[in-house]
């Protein structure tokens, strides 16, 4: 293999490694030209070791790529073992302050320059315009484009005002899918015009705000990309995004295990030599990655320059492009650290009563069990860490007996917490059952869809399960000690 060819190959990957120091052969790969790594929960330990591990990369070479998705809200990395301190984009669009977004992203930066981590994988800039999206929702400013482009552009300002590499995601445009891209193909079946006039607008505004990079969506857009999603179509991330929209800097493909990519192209391998020749520059490989991995992948880049399927300058462009994200990462150093008590006064502000909470002193609080997406992990949410001296009780929708937690609750009245409630199966009807015999608040803590319960007293919506969230609404119900 020409080495020059195989170290310019691996200047498009972003890999990642297992546990919570780096293992010898992902610093070895950093010294071949490995553009980096993004970093996991299950890389995230104290954060001296945190620090320390970024540090081992560096030793390889300085200007390695370290990444993360930090989004704030519900989808956190730095963490993932309490949940994040700082509200996710729902609530800092419900909020609609765009200082503040501006502060909450200026602050999250801060923490990952402090540990030495490059570039967010973030913001999310999608319009969730559908209300249920299955992987959007709270990671999205809204459903306004103009709101949503204001919020993502003061996002992409904090973060890299703290020396950050912002990553705005997901292009061109996740929030209309009704399917998750980690599992399958979704699609979006619109002209352009559609595009340009709803998912576009925030795009637009991050490159005028000067993102560093943008992240592509594994969704089909037929009207652009055939059957293809757009991480393989040039239409998408050359004549759209680089020649209308006048983007300059690294185009990063999501994850490229996941099945909306993986399965279009037969394989990671493949699918990365089809990234690049569609206009991608770093390949986010997954999260399961092992030195092996690597080396098909970067074999099958050399293999395809060889047979035709990729242009050599076309390996040249995107490897500079990434080398270009990882020197302005060396040249921006980070700020102050923000007060700590940021995201929890942000959290506070987020929340929203629908009713009265009269009459809801002392309650039972019923904690309605819901799945994490494969982006959010499972990351502690909900009210329990914040309660002190009201009894709490987790539940399965479909499993709970009515009548068992009116005997539970007796005179009391009942709280329910919920994500999603009226998407869980049995969740409306846990609600209505309950309702009709007892004084009830919902508390909503995933995207406040136009479902109402009927019946209850009460109807809380955070705009997010972050822990700050989750203090939040306890807060609001009189239960935080």
């Amino acid at each position: 293999m020409d080495p020059g060819l195989r170290r310019l190959a691996l200047g498009t990957l972003l890999a990642a490694y297992p546990g919570s120091t780096p293992p010898d052969w992902a610093v070895e790969l950093v010294a071949d030209g490995l553009a980096g790594h993004t970093l996991f929960g299950r890389n995230i330990d104290e954060p001296a070791r945190v620090a320390a591990s970024t540090a081992a990369l560096r030793t390889a070479r300085a200007d390695v790529l370290v990444g993360i998705d930090e989004e704030g809200g519900d989808v956190t990395r730095l963490a993932h073992a309490t949940g994040s301190p700082y509200p996710g984009n729902a609530a800092l669009g419900a909020i609609d302050d765009e200082a503040l977004t501006r502060d909450i992203h200026r602050a999250i930066g801060g923490e990952l320059a402090a540990l030495g981590i490059t570039v967010n994988l973030a913001p999310t800039v999608d319009v969730n315009s559908t209300d249920d999206n299955p992987v959007i929702g709270t990671r999205s400013f809204g459903a306004d484009p103009a709101r949503v482009a204001a919020h993502s552009a003061a996002a992409v300002a904090g973060l890299q005002a703290a020396g950050v590499a912002a990553c705005a995601k997901h292009f061109p445009g996740h929030g209309a899918t009704v399917t998750d891209s980690h599992h399958e193909l979704p699609t979006v079946d619109v002209p352009p015009e559609v595009l340009r006039r709803r998912d576009l607008p925030p795009f637009a505004a991050v490159i005028a705000a000067g993102t560093r990079a943008v992240m592509t969506a594994h969704i089909r857009v037929p009207a652009l990309t055939g059957a293809a999603p757009a991480t393989f179509s040039r239409a998408v991330l050359v004549d759209l995004l680089r020649q209308e929209y006048g983007f300059t800097g690294a185009v990063i493909t999501d994850a490229l295990e996941m099945k909306g990519a993986a399965l279009a192209a037969g394989g990671i391998a493949p699918g990365a030599v089809r990234a690049l020749a569609a206009g991608a520059d770093l390949l986010c490989i997954g999260a399961k990655v092992d030195a092996g991995l690597v080396e098909r992948v970067a074999t099958e880049i050399v293999t395809a320059v060889g047979d035709g399927r990729l242009a050599r300058d076309r390996v040249e462009q995107a490897a500079g492009r990434a080398a270009e994200l990882a020197a302005w990462t060396r040249d921006t150093g980070p700020t102050t650290v923000a007060a700590a008590d940021l995201g929890y006064a942000a959290a506070r502000r987020a929340v929203r009563v629908e009713g009265s909470l009269a009459g809801l002193d002392h309650p039972l609080v019923v904690q309605v069990h819901a799945r994490s997406t494969v982006v959010q992990g499972r990351v502690p949410w909900g009210l329990g860490p914040h309660l002190h001296g009201t009894e709490l009780i987790e539940v399965v929708a479909t499993e709970a007996d009515p009548e068992e937690l009116r005997r539970r609750a007796g005179n009391r009245p009942i709280v329910l917490v919920g994500r999603r409630l009226h998407q869980l199966p049995g969740g409306p009807e846990l609600v209505a059952a309950l309702a009709g015999t007892h004084p009830v608040a919902v508390v909503e803590m995933g995207w406040p869809a136009r479902w109402r319960p009927t019946g209850t007293r009460a109807f809380v919506i955070t705009y997010g399960a972050s822990h700050a969230n989750g203090l939040a609404a306890a807060e609001v119900l009189g239960l935080a000690g």
